[in-house]
């Protein structure tokens, strides 16, 4: 299992989600106020995510504490 912090968030704060993992890589999708999220591992060694969630129109890619950050920005919303 990937991406459990971000997992545990969304149910934390009661979102549905759909999670699939392929080659040791998470996903994560899910709606919100009628907008679709994503959140998508990439392998190693560059392990990091691309996401949606600070600009829904546009996929942006995270690195280091990706999980935190991808969170973080959750929880501006």
């Amino acid at each position: 299992m990937r991406l459990e912090r971000i997992q545990a968030y969304l149910k934390e704060k009661g979102y549905a989600y759909a999670y699939s993992e392929n080659d040791d890589c998470g996903g994560i999708e899910f709606t919100l106020r009628g907008l679709n999220y994503h959140v998508w591992e990439y392998p190693e060694p560059e392990r990091g995510a691309a996401s949606n969630v600070r600009s829904w129109g546009r996929m942006e890619d995270y690195e280091g504490d990706y999980e935190t950050a991808i969170i973080e920005e959750m929880k501006r919303w």
